[in-house]
Formats: C-alpha cells, structure tokens, sequence
C-alpha cells in the first residue's frame, strides 16, 4: 500500500556485498548466507525470496520464522502481503478488459463515480498512473484510528475523491492508492464478478498461482504474522488495516515463486497483449513535457542500459519488492514479515548480476550506492568529509572554499528528505549511481561515480 521505500535506511539495505567475478550470473551459495546473516543479525521475523534468471527460477527461499509467537518456521509456500505490488495486477485486470471491448483507459471517472471531483477531466489511466490529482488515503506508515476501523471501499472513495484536488490532472505524478480503489471498482461493474473471481480467472488460475490470495483474512492458516517495531524495540504484531481500505491497491498475498510467476507471464506475453504491456511500461509525459517514470502499475527505469520494470509494496506489517529485467527474463522478488524494513538497495544488488553480460555494472566494494549518497550527503551539511573514502582528484576538486560553501547552501535550503536511487549504470569502468532526493522545498537530484574498490570519484548535486 505505502509507496516503497525510502522511509528508513534499514538493516536490510546491507545485504548484499561485492560478490568475485564467476561463471554464474548469481554467487547463490554467498546470497543464501547473506540472507540468513541479515535475518538472524537485525531480528527480522521472517523474509521469503525468489530470483529468476533467463526463465528459470534458480531461487525460491525462506528465512525465519512465520510467527514469533509460535516458532513456526516461515517456508517458500508461506502467504505475505504482497501490498502495493497488487497494483500491477489492478492495470492488468483493467487492460484485459480493454482488450475484450468492455472498457476504454481514456474513459473519464465520471462514467462510474459521477459525484467524484473534477471526475469528466480525469481518465482511468490517470488513475493508474498516479496523475489525477486525487488525495491519497494512506500517504503515512502507520495505521490511523479510522483505518483500523471496517469501512465500505466506496465510502473511502467518496470521502477522498470528493475533496479538493491536489494538482491540475497530468500536471504531476502523485502516488494515489484511492486511484487503484476506483479502478478495482471498475474492474468490478464492467465485468459483472468481484475483483478476487476476476482476478482468480483470469490471472491466477491460468498462471498456477495457487499460493496467491485476495484479500485473505489474517486469522487464516498459511499466512505470516506481519511485524511493526517503533524506536528500534522488539517487533510486535502489527495492526491491521481495517476491512475496506485496502482492496485494488494492496490487498493480494502471496509468495516470491507465484510472483515470479507473474513476472515471466507479462514478459512472455502470456497474459495481456503486446498493446496492453505497452500501456504497463510506457512512462506518462506530465503537461509540463517531464517523464513521470511510471506506466501502469509498474515503475520503468535504466540499470546498466537495461530496462527494469518494478513496484514496490508495504502493508501493515509488510514490505514487499518485484523487479523484473525483461532482456534477460530475470526477475528478483522479496516479502517481508516487518513494515520497518525498508529493502532499500538489495533488489538491485542481485539484478545487478542478472543483467545483459554487455550491461553488467562493475562489482564495487563497500556499502550500496544509496547509503554512500546518504553519508556524503550529510558530510557535506557538515563541512567535513572523510577523504579517505575519496577518489585523489574528487578530493582535490573539494577544496575548503567549496565544502564552505557547500555546507552553507545544503543548511540554508533546509533538510534532506526523499533520497531515492533511480538509476545505475556504467561507465569508464565505474558504478555511476543517480538520485532524486528534495532539499528543504527545492527538487535536486544527484550523481555518484564509485571505482571498483569502492573510492568516491565524483558526488555532484544539482536542481531538479
């Protein structure tokens, strides 16, 4: 549900360390151990992975335990909220529609919700590329009084999308889980089932995800307990979002081999059409002539000169992450059994070894990229770096004039917030790592150049 990620720079953003060149795509035998260490070192509950190279599940495994109360052990077949994931299932659902001649993307809001703001100027695609303008409901990462609390999905729809609009529709992106509401609702009307059958006969069943789920109640056998923590304690059960709130935005459990699944099935065309995975991947061009980065349901970015297609999820307790590399027919996904652990850099640590050969990014010692931006970020609010860390000509570059000044301009703009990692690739042999991250009210974005043992060549910061 909760947009991924960036929230906390969690234990998990450790995982993954500079593996030696070899043969194989994926050193699986050091990402098991890793995986075991993290788990068992920074007290997450329970993580369940998958990873696909060239068609082939060559992963599928779980670590910890299902349930702190009871010890069980959490395996491959064990049921995790899957959260705002769902949303690629909820375009997809919309688009298979589309393609029976029942519905059109372009059709405006007010055909199904005539009550709705501004609802004959915003389309269903609008809706599910997060541009409509409409306020999202759970924009905070935790539950409040009245989510905990059962509530019809329209009465959520109606209270959100009758308020005033956030922006002019297509003029921004805005993550919006009350869009992914109305367009499950959609789903609902034009094809006469709910939205579990729908998704049951159409997408889960054909595929043999018979360890996914719709909105499953939690009490159930085969899930996992979800985990909270606040202030670093001990995790304890999280609450859960009450009945109604969740729906076409977030509400699919399931497991990384079904999503995988998935995956494989969008990048072999076995599920939707050429035009439809079109509408998935093609990024929206906002009025102002900027790429939002974001399709239908999936999120499009480059890693090496390949293309990612991705989402993120979180629910009460969870944390989720697909990523997928359609050149390749390579995919990553993790659930967890905790919502304070953000998976910050690890699902592009391993696609990292699934590319292309000819894409492959150059193995880097030390922390993942996001960290090392977030540190140098701060050293440079402070005035004082760790030139040891530096490669010889960044560190003569960064003379005391220009850390003065640097420090001056990042404390006057105001507080760092939103450090998101929104692209790697390569270059003269180095790791070139770029950013989208708000300094104070002003939208800036950033560039890290690292050589293989991991030195800082170049950190540069400019407006957005």
């Amino acid at each position: 549900m909760k947009p991924s990620a960036i929230a906390v720079l969690a234990a998990l953003i450790l995982l993954i360390r500079p593996m030696k060149p070899s043969a194989q795509p994926l050193d699986l035998a050091t990402l098991d151990a890793e995986l075991a260490r993290v788990v068992r070192e920074k007290h997450i509950p329970g993580l369940s992975v998958g990873v696909m190279h060239e068609g082939r599940v060559i992963l599928a495994k779980a670590y910890g335990v299902s349930s702190l109360a009871t010890g069980e052990l959490l395996t491959p077949e064990t049921l995790l909220a899957v959260g705002s994931v769902t949303k690629e299932f909820t375009c997809a659902a919309a688009l298979l529609l589309v393609e029976e001649g029942k519905l059109a993307m372009d059709e405006r809001v007010a055909k199904y919700f005539p009550g709705l703001t501004r609802a004959s100027d915003i389309t269903l695609l609008d809706l599910g590329q997060h541009v409509s303008g409409y306020r999202d409901y759970y924009p905070l990462d935790f539950v409040h009084r009245d989510m905990a609390r059962p509530r019809p999905s329209d009465d959520v729809i109606r209270e959100y999308g009758s308020r005033p609009l956030d922006f002019e529709p297509g003029s921004r992106y805005s993550y919006s889980n009350t869009g992914y509401l109305m367009l499950g609702r959609v789903v609902e009307r034009v094809s006469g089932e709910s939205f579990e059958s729908f998704l049951s006969r159409r997408i889960f069943d054909p595929l043999g995800m018979h360890y996914t789920r719709y909105e499953p109640q939690r009490s159930e056998p085969g899930l996992a307990q979800g985990y909270t923590s606040f202030a670093l304690a001990s995790p304890e059960p999280a609450i859960a979002e009450g009945d109604g709130w969740i729906g076409a935005a977030g509400g699919i459990w399931s497991t990384p081999k079904d999503l995988l699944a998935w995956d494989l099935a969008l990048m072999d065309g076995k599920i939707v059409s050429k035009e439809s995975y079109a509408a998935m991947t093609t990024p929206r061009r906002l009025s102002d002539g900027s790429s939002s980065d974001y399709g239908c349901g999936l999120r499009i970015r480059s890693m090496g000169g390949a293309a990612v297609l991705s989402h993120g999820g979180a629910l009460s307790g969870f944390v989720a992450s697909n990523a997928f590399v359609p050149s390749t027919r390579s995919a990553v996904v993790l659930l967890a059994s905790v919502d304070f652990a953000a998976l910050g850099d690890v699902p592009d640590a391993i696609l990292a070894k699934l590319l292309p050969r000819s894409a492959r990014l150059p193995g880097i010692a030390g922390p993942p990229a996001l960290e090392v931006a977030s540190a140098l970020l701060e050293q440079l609010r402070r005035g004082s770096l760790d030139r040891e860390a530096l490669g010889e000509e960044y560190r003569i570059y960064l003379t005391p004039e220009r850390l003065r000044t640097a420090a001056a301009s990042l404390q006057g703009l105001g507080e760092v917030s939103g450090l998101e990692l929104v692209g790697l690739r390569e270059r003269g042999e180095m790791e070139v790592a770029s950013f989208r991250l708000s300094i104070g009210a002003t939208p800036a974005q950033a560039i890290l150049y690292r050589s293989k043992d991991g030195k800082v060549q170049e950190f540069l910061i400019n407006r957005r």
